[in-house]
């Protein structure tokens, strides 16, 4: 997808967010496991708040997208591949904010050069107890990313891998709780994208989909 494309359809993107119809557990379901199907969010007590940033940025011509690969460390998301982001802090005034911090922190981007902050749904991630709520954000310029000791390595993603159903595929995880699981993710630069940032990533491809090949309704 052409980056100017992709900035003439922002205001879709926030209509459709907006419409009181909008549902976006139907895209959410198509990432997530059969094992967590039945999970009851009314059972959830002492969760915790996260923001992560989905940055949209021109590489050349086309619309690319930051994943990071993270450093590995003692906790349940070692190793795992997931937007800039983290836990929200108490000097944090809103998760918007934390978003952008956690951002800067993290790959160095100037948080100045982020426009269009568009929320997406939040989601629950039941290993980690927390609430995540994901905002889409666009730099008119493709940024200099600077990883720092959280990030193992920078993955860049084209919009046009994303919206390309090749890339929809299902395999076997071995996860925190050393459990393994079967489950829904996306391929992409040979990266197997799963869980929580694949959720987030299917919502904004079921969203661009539907403006895209089925109208502005969603």
């Amino acid at each position: 997808m052409e980056f100017q494309h992709f900035l003439s359809i922002i205001p879709e993107i926030k209509n459709v967010l907006k419409d009181s119809t909008y549902n976006a557990k139907k895209f959410h379901l198509v990432m997530t496991p059969k094992e967590r199907l039945h999970f009851n969010e009314t059972t959830i007590i002492n969760s915790k708040e996260a923001a992560v940033l989905v940055l949209c940025y021109p590489k050349g011509k086309d619309t690319h997208f930051l994943l990071t690969l993270r450093a590995k460390y003692k906790g349940t998301h070692s190793g795992q591949i997931s937007f800039p982001g983290g836990k929200k802090n108490i000097s944090d005034s809103t998760l918007l904010h934390t978003a952008l911090r956690e951002s800067e922190e993290e790959v160095n981007l100037c948080i100045d050069d982020v426009k269009n902050r568009i929320a997406l749904s939040k989601i629950y991630i039941p290993p980690s107890n927390f609430w995540v709520s994901p905002f889409l954000g666009v730099s008119d310029k493709e940024p200099i990313f600077i990883p720092n000791y959280e990030v193992e390595k920078l993955i860049e993603v084209s919009m046009s891998d994303l919206l390309n159903d090749a890339n929809v595929t299902e395999t076997k995880i071995a996860t925190s709780t050393k459990d393994t699981l079967k489950v829904p993710c996306f391929i992409f630069n040979e990266y197997i994208i799963w869980g929580a940032t694949a959720i987030i990533l299917s919502e904004l491809k079921g969203i661009l989909k539907r403006i895209e090949y089925f109208g502005k309704k969603p």
